[in-house]
């Protein structure tokens, strides 16, 4: 016997496999860490592929962080269509217009409910509703053979929807269903919501995913972020995307514990990440560059206004995308992405993105400081080096003029500034000089 196929069982004492080579996990997310850990000691140095469309915080933290490797799949099969998706109240004419037309496409629709209990007043209210279409319900408690010839005769066409929990989350591919409707849908995690959604959207037809929950109930803060973000990511290929937003939402867990999500309480996320960073360098043998980040002093209002993006957090995740740029023209592509969606750049936020770019500028030129007066700018190297000095010393005598090193090893431009806001652009031009200085050894 070559392979192998089974559930957690194969972990069961009774089962010894004789050499293992490589061990296949998948649906990874329904795994829990001991599970794992354990396939990985059937033999010392053994391979471990995991499979998964919604990676846990856990695991995806680990693939972020070095510790695995990580591999994307982003490509749909032919002819895939995006599953269009709505959120919204609990509505009986949009759910009922939305399984009528796709019976009379000939197609068949999932209903979900979170809990068991939640099954009769769901059929009930089809019976009332919708008495047009003819549906099966299925659940987990049922006994194993009722389940399978449920599912069977639903397989078969034999009904219009299925109304079932969550047990259909993995493992179903029908490819005439391609309408859902999932109630209650505030009482699933992203991940579930997800995974339940990709059941639908298997064949060339477009499908419909209605997410709908109670409005008499308000949502609570968590609850509200999960849907919006499966709204908003409709595109196919978006797992690795929503397992981003999940692991935000969540927290990463604990990466040497059994807890597979949750935020950190002891430390702030910066340096637990910094923390882990030089653990795994360490454990990887790779010297760990200390990260820094220069200061740039500018009597310029610098920043994201609330007139141009009004969500709280939207904006502050666009400063924290901004904050990790590390190129020129990532910067310039990301102006690009801003004017695309909110408009204009207002003055703020074109100073903004101006003294991002001379961030990424000094990195490249050892510049740990930059003050910028009425009267020039003053700049500090880091550690008091400069990658050629003797370039610099050529670059120097030639703009004796204006430029002078002062006995601190602080670098001084005198400069006549006309209007203000020629300040960054000038500044960001004395950078760029002294960074083809760093990369050419030459005189700029």
């Amino acid at each position: 016997i070559d392979i192998v196929i089974g559930t957690h069982a194969l972990l069961s004492k009774e089962v010894e496999l004789q050499n293992p080579g490589l061990v296949i996990i998948d649906e990874e997310q329904r795994f829990g860490v001991k599970h794992k850990e354990q396939l990985k000691k059937l033999k010392s140095e053994i391979h471990v592929l995991t499979l998964s469309a919604t990676p846990i915080p856990r695991t995806l933290q680990l693939a972020l962080t070095g510790v695995r490797d990580l591999s994307l799949i982003a490509t749909p099969p032919v002819d895939r269509l995006a599953v269009r998706t709505y959120v919204t109240p609990f509505d009986p004419v949009i759910v009922r217009e939305a399984l009528l037309r796709e019976k009379y496409r000939a197609g068949q629709s999932f209903f979900i409910c979170p809990y068991i209990s939640n099954l009769d007043e769901i059929t009930e209210f089809l019976t009332e509703n919708v008495p047009e279409v003819n549906f099966i319900t299925a659940h987990g408690q049922m006994a194993g053979k009722e389940l399978e010839s449920r599912m069977t005769a639903f397989y078969d066409g034999q009904y219009d929807v299925l109304v079932s929990t969550s047990i259909i989350e993995s493992g179903l591919d029908i490819p005439a269903a391609n309408t859902m409707i999932i109630h209650n849908a505030h009482l699933f995690g992203l991940a579930q919501l997800y995974q339940m959604r990709g059941r639908v959207g298997r064949s060339k037809l477009r499908a419909y995913a209605y997410i709908t929950y109670d409005d008499q109930k308000p949502l609570t803060g968590p609850a509200e972020k999960r849907l919006k973000v499966l709204q908003s990511l409709d595109s196919l290929g978006a797992g690795f995307t929503l397992a981003s937003h999940d692991l935000d939402l969540r927290g990463a867990g604990n990466l040497l514990g059994e807890e597979q999500s949750g935020h950190i309480k002891e430390v702030g996320y910066e340096l637990y990440q910094s923390m882990l960073e030089e653990a795994v360098a360490l454990q990887k043998g790779v010297a760990h560059e200390e990260s820094w980040s220069p200061q740039i002093n500018i009597d310029t209002p610098v920043l994201l206004p609330e007139t141009y993006i009004e969500d709280f957090e939207l904006r502050m995740a666009m400063y924290r995308r901004l904050s990790n740029l590390l190129e020129p023209e990532q910067v310039d592509g990301f102006a690009i992405e801003l004017i695309d969606r909110f408009g204009s750049l207002p003055d703020e936020t074109e100073n903004l993105l101006q003294v991002v770019i001379v961030k990424t500028l000094c990195r490249k030129a050892g510049i740990e400081k930059i003050d910028v007066g009425n009267k020039g700018v003053i700049m500090t190297f880091r550690n008091n080096e400069f990658a050629n000095p003797a370039g610099l010393v050529e670059y120097l005598s030639r703009h004796a003029s204006h430029a002078k090193l002062r006995p601190d090893h602080t670098m001084v431009f005198r400069m006549n500034w006309k209007p203000e806001d020629e300040r960054l652009g000038a500044t960001r031009k004395i950078i760029e000089q002294l960074v083809e200085l760093v990369a050419t050894d030459t005189v700029a």
